[in-house]
């Protein structure tokens, strides 16, 4: 399944990508001092649980991964009986019976490669490999986390345009050490230089891993905020300032660039300096489990948080003591989003399937008893787990859901209409999100492990009602 996605700039990634270097002897011996090979051998208990859950059925498997999401378990068993992996194995399969261990010409011995006849073109392979690894400036990028069969990954895929339509394929992937649950690109320069190219992770577990995207067969995160020290049966000891739950949603802040967001199932939203690895701000307020932040994008200090709590809060960053203002919705909280082009307008997403806009202007501390929404609309018949404003086009907002639907939404004047909808197959839809570079162009994930890119100008309704409106940058 497919939880999180987020568009990658075009131009800010590497031409060439460096390849991890083994770790050096010195910190082979390092990581021996720290007593990490120790701490592992302290959690062997918790690794009957794993196993456990391994032997456990789908119903079981989706409802720990619906647990951390927020979402019915349903949705994302049905991701699993998709993968039917009790027949995985059996004959008949794609390989048309080819037995991988078998005693053919592949095990001929040559005394060198020069004289190996199905060497011959390795240096054209080779060429075809570099070639395939160059990440050229007009070239999108998407980079989805994704869980599969107790796998869980980053993949970043390249979307390139060619004289024959879109081609979209994965470029490579990284191994992450928990089930994702969020993400959020950040160019702050961990390394030097001007910009970086980084994603920050959220995950079932308290930390927050950031990886470099430049990087190929990385096997540790430039970056870990909070987490857990040390496990043991009884007890559990946090870094200093740390979740001490799963990380449910992030947002980096664009104008300050080396700040983060962070929501948890702890209740709590923190505030981090990822130049310094250390939590600036901690909020409690809110009485659940916080699902969804988002800095706003005209006045960067402002932050919202959506909890499981049925409201949400707006926070001033530079007055962290203020206790805000909130907005009590009916249901919880499943995805926020700031209206791009104006800075007054914010819209929220239900696990009800409403969707409904708010006016900051008529915001009060006092009481939020009359802070009544804009708009409200009944965009699905299941959760709206995902909404997201076009950068480009005014009033044009895209919703996915966990009833398998796609809708583009005009909500122009507070008064929402349907524009285009689409069933993209990628099952239960947790995110959807649209291109900054390719406004029309929308990524979307589901529980199907399949990331789809819905080009919604070729919808004769997007088409019609947005004819004259800024189409594909270059």
């Amino acid at each position: 399944m497919i939880a999180a996605i987020s568009w990658i700039p075009k131009g800010v990634a590497k031409t060439i990508p460096d390849v991890a270097e083994l770790p050096s002897k010195d910190e082979i011996e390092e990581l021996l001092k720290t007593g990490a090979l120790d701490e592992v051998d302290g959690e062997h208990d918790e690794e009957v649980d794993t196993e456990s859950i391994k032997e456990a059925d789908e119903v079981t498997l989706a409802s720990v991964a619906a647990e951390a999401l927020g979402k019915d378990y349903k949705d994302i068993a049905e991701a699993f009986k998709d993968l039917d992996m009790d027949n995985y194995d059996v004959d008949g399969g794609d390989d048309d019976g080819i037995n991988v261990f078998s005693k053919g010409l592949g095990d001929a011995y040559y005394p060198s490669n020069e004289v190996d006849p199905y060497l011959k073109d390795k240096d054209d392979n080779d060429s075809e490999e570099e070639e395939d690894m160059i990440i050229r400036a007009e070239d999108s990028i998407i980079v989805c986390a994704r869980d599969e069969e107790e796998i869980s990954q980053l993949e970043v895929y390249i979307l390139e345009e060619t004289e024959d339509g879109p081609n979209l394929y994965v470029h490579h992937d990284i191994i992450i050490s928990a089930f994702p649950l969020c993400t959020a690109w950040l160019d702050c320069p961990l390394k030097g230089g001007e910009r970086g190219n980084f994603i920050a992770v959220g995950s079932m577990e308290p930390s927050i891993e950031i990886w470099d995207l430049d990087i190929i067969d990385e096997v540790e995160p430039s970056l870990v905020l909070g987490g857990i020290v040390k496990k043991k049966k009884k007890s559990i000891k946090y870094k200093s300032d740390s979740h001490t739950d799963s990380v449910l949603g992030l947002a980096w802040n664009k104008e300050f660039r080396n700040i983060l967001a962070s929501a948890s199932a702890d209740k709590q939203v923190k505030i981090w300096d990822v130049a310094t690895g250390k939590c600036s701000i901690t909020m409690e307020h809110h009485t659940d489990k916080v699902q969804a932040v988002a800095f706003c994008h005209h006045v960067p200090q402002i932050l919202l948080s959506g909890s499981f709590d049925h409201s949400i809060v707006m926070k001033d960053g530079r007055k962290p003591s203020h206790s805000g203002y909130r907005w009590s919705v009916a249901a919880d909280v499943e995805s926020l989003a700031w209206d791009p082009h104006t800075q007054h307008y914010f819209s929220v997403s239900l696990e009800n399937g409403m969707i409904q806009g708010f006016d900051v202007r008529a915001a009060s501390s006092n009481s939020d008893s009359g802070m009544k929404p804009s708009f409200t609309l009944h965009a699905h018949d299941e959760a709206a787990s995902s909404i997201s404003y076009n950068p480009s086009v005014p009033n044009l907002l895209a919703s996915g859901s966990t009833d398998k639907m796609v809708k583009l939404w005009d909500v122009s004047n507070n008064q929402p209409s349907c524009v285009a909808s689409q069933n993209p197959k990628a099952g239960a839809v947790f995110s959807v999100t649209f291109s900054e570079e390719n406004p029309f162009w929308l990524a979307i994930g589901g529980s199907k492990g399949n990331l789809e890119v819905w080009d919604t100008s070729s919808d004769a309704g997007v088409a019609k009602k947005y004819a004259g409106s800024t189409a594909k940058k270059s």
